[in-house]
């Protein structure tokens, strides 16, 4: 495999891992037996140096196809007779498991190198990294000490000043729902009633949205991935990171073989080198992420797990949650969009 440091180079190319942009450039890609499908839910940033790293080093041509977490699955999922994608790359598992009649299990080369608690029975997803849920405030509009955590979601002094994204769009804010009912007290759709009703129809089409509506003073605070956090941080965002009292998730997202994948072989190969060492690397050291292997360590920019509180979140049940959960959200919510 090559260094990792070829990855990093390949950080500013990413235009290049796009969908060809017409049947001119389609033309030239490679026969059937040389290509992959990627749909993912992943940011260009990155999916971007993975694919074109994979490209260079297999000569596999892979047709990139984002969108959100759910909208992708189902797709995959509508697809099902006649399947047009190999993986889907991205999505906490919980959103995973919820379809796992589309997948086909599959264990990589390095699956005994996972993390405690990470590996699927079954091999059904393959973990890609860890992903801590974390609470952003805007410092200019709120005092570190008036905020709890997950408590703070459903306390009217905060009505209409949550930033928030569709659950019923994105994996993540669907874990971070979920991780809400596991760390309150109460029935499961009173706290959910409660919620929706403290968003006060601000609700963010996409996750991507939330540190910036945070930054910019629209919302006073949300709940965002600690990875997301971070790089708002980086890039000069008007934030402030604090871990929940109550605990919090530390959901992975993977990826996962399609069931009849047209080039399964590909899909398999793209797999083992999205859990492979160099590239579990990229991920602590260009993404702010947790890797899912052992002999990958987390940075010490960020906070020892132990300080993190993770509690035990149970993804089949997230999982068997999801079509009830979707049709309470919408009939509580219906189309509102911030």
């Amino acid at each position: 495999m090559k260094k990792i440091g070829l990855l990093l180079a390949l950080l500013g190319a990413l235009a290049a891992c796009a969908v060809p942009a017409d049947e001119a450039t389609a033309a030239l890609a490679p026969g059937r037996d040389a290509r992959l499908t990627l749909y993912t839910s992943h940011k260009q940033a990155v999916y971007g140096p993975i694919v074109k790293e994979f490209q260079e080093e297999t000569g596999i041509w892979v047709e990139v196809i984002t969108g959100g977490t759910n909208e992708l699955l189902e797709r995959i999922a509508a697809e099902a007779e006649q399947p047009v994608c190999d993986v889907m790359f991205g999505g906490g598992v919980e959103s995973l498991c919820a379809y796992e009649s589309c997948f086909e299990p599959y264990a990589c080369a390095g699956a005994d190198r996972l993390r405690e608690g990470l590996r699927p029975e079954g091999d059904a997803w393959t973990p890609f990294s860890s992903l801590p849920l974390v609470f952003i405030y805007n410092p200019k509009l709120v005092e570190p000490d008036q905020l709890t955590g997950w408590a703070d979601l459903i306390d009217p002094r905060w009505k209409g000043k949550i930033a928030f994204a569709d659950p019923t769009v994105s994996g993540s804010s669907y874990t971070a729902a979920l991780t809400l009912l596991s760390c309150l007290p109460g029935d499961d759709w009173e706290l959910l009633e409660q919620f929706a009703a403290n968003l006060d129809g601000g609700i963010l089409a996409d996750s991507g949205d939330v540190v910036g509506a945070v930054a910019n003073g629209s919302r006073y605070l949300g709940v965002t991935l600690e990875e997301t956090a971070l790089k708002g941080l980086g890039q000069g965002a008007e934030i402030a990171v604090f871990l929940p009292a109550e605990g919090t998730s530390a959901v992975p997202d993977g990826s996962a073989l399609v069931a009849g994948a047209p080039h399964a072989e590909n899909a398999k190969a793209f797999l083992e080198f999205v859990q492979s060492r160099d590239v579990q690397e990229l991920v602590v050291s260009q993404f702010s992420r947790r890797s899912v292997r052992t002999d990958v360590h987390d940075p010490d920019s960020l906070p020892p797990v132990e300080e993190l509180d993770v509690i035990d979140y149970d993804v089949h049940w997230a999982a068997g949650l999801k079509e009830e959960f979707t049709a309470r959200w919408l009939a509580l919510c219906g189309e509102e969009r911030a």
